[in-house]
């Protein structure tokens, strides 16, 4: 705010400057001037590896004291791009589309009003954790929906972050090795084919009881993020529906909001333009809260909108509705979305048609053309890579362009 700043250099070691020094480490130069000197801007660059590099103009950035406020408005922490064009199209999103929560100015303004929880801690509470071997010791049974019981008890699955994928709250069991002290606990993927059958779900690695969350934290459903969001991850922001609110702190909960627009919020969480913004804002390998509540966000007002008769909301809705019910126990959220049918049948092709729709129209919610969608996707190349190597093109591109075009000749429908 004082306009001190001069430069901000921010390296990458990769054992270039310092050998004996871990790779992944990073450094900061900072030149202030006196008390009595201020620059209108400051000369930043992000995730240098040698000091030629300062030479790029493509790489050093101008960034004023009201672009550190604009993309961070609560913390006021410098904004990191890796090239000019990161800036130019994050800030225009900024500008046009206000943060989750602000909290900048006196009174706190939320778009949705979410809340953000954690349910269980994986070391202080782990005495409330159960494994089958422990249930079967104490008398509970197997029962419907992944869960125990005795008698009038019920105990069930204990979700943790690494269960859940985007819109889907089955992609992986935990699979325990007791040979690896430090990761002792690790996914196994459920196949396409497994989860064609409504009635499989992921093994976790702890049951709890139910009585262990409060009445009132009780919920039948909730929207569930990773907490993790490692650089060598498909995507930064994992969010979906899971059955209830029994997580782990993996697997943080945003809640307070009712089906319909759930189905709004999760639809935006899950888009490649929102990622895009958030892998440059999470630079550690979790995706705090202060950080998520800084991002920008569709107003629920755009979606009352219309495009080729069809409105919006009732668009994303059903789509996530179609990504989200594929098994028996999310079927309390598709019945307070008024759905009474069964899961819809895991369809791999059409849960990529369906998410290429929403991204595309999420590129058009938050402002951008077809020129900067096909620059954001550029920066996902472990979507791309994959695929390549499935389909032999990136598919994925190809779908939100068509989608894009689309809209633009005035359609909103599955490609």
């Amino acid at each position: 705010a004082t306009g001190r700043l001069s430069a901000l250099f921010d390296f990458e070691n990769k054992k270039v400057f310092f050998p004996d020094i871990h790779a992944s480490f990073k450094f900061c130069a900072l030149i202030f001037g006196g008390t009595n000197r201020s620059f209108s801007a400051s000369r930043c660059a992000f995730y240098l590896h040698r000091l030629e590099e300062l030479d790029d103009k493509n790489r050093v950035l101008q960034l004023s004291a009201d672009d550190f406020r604009l993309v961070n408005p609560n913390t006021g922490a410098a904004p990191i791009f890796r090239s000019r064009r990161d800036a130019e199209i994050t800030t225009r999103i900024y500008r046009a589309h206000p943060v989750l929560v602000d909290r900048s100015g006196g009174e706190e303004k939320r778009v949705w009003p979410v809340k953000y929880a954690t349910m269980f801690h994986m070391t202080n509470d782990s005495g409330l954790f159960l494994t089958c071997a422990e249930l079967e010791k104490q008398g509970y049974a197997p029962a419907a929906l992944n869960c125990w019981r005795k008698g009038d008890d019920e105990a069930v699955p204990l979700y943790v972050g690494r269960m859940m994928h985007q819109y889907d709250h089955r992609h992986a069991s935990v699979t325990v090795n007791d040979e690896n002290l430090h990761n002792a606990a690790s996914g196994s993927t459920l196949s396409a084919d497994e989860k064609a059958d409504p009635l499989v779900f992921p093994e976790p690695q702890y049951w709890v009881a139910r009585e262990s969350v409060p009445e009132a934290q009780r919920l039948d459903w909730a929207i569930g993020f990773r907490d993790i969001a490692r650089a060598t991850d498909v995507r930064t922001m994992i969010a979906a529906v899971v059955p209830g609110t029994f997580a782990g702190n993996t697997l943080p909960m945003l809640l307070g909001l009712d089906a319909q627009n759930t189905c709004l919020l999760l639809a935006n969480l899950n888009t490649l333009a929102f990622d895009f913004i958030a892998r440059q804002k999470a630079q550690s390998t979790h995706l705090n809260w202060y950080i998520l509540e800084q991002l920008p966000v569709i107003t629920p007002e755009h979606f009352e909108a219309t495009i080729g008769g069809v409105k919006i909301a009732d668009f994303i809705r059903e789509q996530v509705l179609h990504l989200s019910y594929t098994a028996h126990d999310i079927a309390p959220f598709a019945r307070d979305l008024g759905y009474d049918g069964p899961p819809f049948v895991w369809d791999g092709a059409d849960r990529r048609r369906r998410c290429a729709a929403l991204d595309a129209l999420f590129m058009h919610l938050y402002g951008l053309n077809e020129d900067d969608a096909a620059y954001i996707l550029d920066t996902f190349p472990i979507v791309r890579e994959q695929d390549i190597a499935a389909f032999g093109d990136y598919r994925m591109q190809r779908l939100i362009l068509e989608g894009m075009a689309r809209i633009k000749a005035g359609a909103l429908k599955i490609g």
